[in-house]
């Protein structure tokens, strides 16, 4: 269903209850006869796109979801209180 949506003085749109609450970035592509076409977006580091781009980890990380209990524990310490 279409919605007017009208801009204001500096071309800005409120998107009110239009969309996802939990979709706050949008891919924005205008088309030739001026339609805007909003794509939610995720935006991550390259260091996690680096780290998705391994199938053996994307793996390993899905089957630890999948079996919390199989997974092996952490080697990282917890950092120690300081004491007065």
């Amino acid at each position: 269903m279409p919605h007017l949506i009208e801009l204001d003085g500096r071309r800005r749109a409120a998107l009110g209850k239009l969309g996802k609450p939990e979709q706050t970035r949008y891919l924005v592509t205008e088309h030739p006869d001026g339609s805007l076409l909003l794509t939610p977006a995720v935006v991550m580091t390259a260091h996690e796109a680096a780290l998705l781009r391994n199938p053996e980890l994307v793996a390993q990380i899905e089957e630890d979801l999948a079996e919390p209990s199989k997974a092996a524990p952490s080697s990282a310490r917890r950092p120690t209180s300081v004491q007065a």
